[in-house]
């Protein structure tokens, strides 16, 4: 049987017209649909780093059930420009390499969007292929999502401790509550350990995470609840 010259011409365009297709329709499934595992978490599993549990904690929660103090201290804490940017923070990108160019602290730009399109999508090693990845499924984000369903999506999986994935899991581990009844100090304290749930504890918090929820706390204070005021 053989094969016209017009069909082999054609597979390759199907085949990447496919892979083109394919982050779009996943992308856009979980705007409507609680993704049940993501990267991060699988990875987590496969390759334990030190002090992982046997077993994680994760209980999905709505926004509306999430504390609005909660909501502001993690966009006070890691990108407050999160209201008003399309994903990509691109005055923040340019003062990073800036820094990062001149011998200053190596620090990276990532939005709010940018986080949670590497947590669900993504590997954590750094290269110039996943950050394109990375900014490419964050514009898709941004295109078929709202800003509530980010912030949303973002709280429900993150880490906040070793195998304690979002803000639920947290919040009962750590004050034993629900996150609904969060309160500002105890928000911007969860907020404090973001930058790495490994070496930072919301249940032991050395006099740096003060620190930070104090700055937070702050910074909080100062952008005020009309700052972030979602409608899903």
């Amino acid at each position: 049987m053989t094969v016209s010259r017009s069909l082999i011409r054609k597979w390759p365009i199907r085949v990447l017209l496919a892979l083109l297709l394919f982050p779009v329709l996943l992308v856009l499934a979980i705007r409507f649909i609680d993704p049940a595992v993501w990267m991060w978490q699988i990875q987590r599993s496969l390759n334990p780093p030190q002090g992982y549990p046997e077993n994680s904690q994760q209980i999905w929660v709505p926004l509306e059930q999430i504390s609005p103090a909660m909501q502001l201290a993690v966009i006070a804490s890691e990108d407050q420009k999160f209201p008003l940017h399309w994903g990509l923070d691109l005055e923040s990108i340019s003062d990073a390499l800036s820094d990062n160019e001149n011998g200053g602290r190596v620090r990276g730009a990532s939005t709010l969007t940018q986080q949670t399109a590497k947590n669900l999508f993504l590997w954590p090693a750094k290269s110039y292929l996943r950050k394109g990845l990375e900014a490419g499924l964050t514009v898709l984000m941004e295109t078929l999502w709202n800003k509530p369903r980010i912030l949303e999506v973002y709280l429900n999986i993150v880490e906040f401790g070793p195998g304690i994935y979002g803000v639920e899991a947290a919040s009962q581990a750590y004050f034993h509550k629900s996150a609904h009844h969060l309160s500002a100090t105890e928000a911007a304290r969860l907020a404090a350990v973001l930058p790495n749930p490994y070496r930072m504890s919301a249940a032991r918090p050395s006099h740096y995470v003060w620190q930070r929820t104090h700055w937070i706390t702050n910074q909080m204070r100062m952008l005020g609840p009309s700052h972030w005021n979602p409608v899903l």
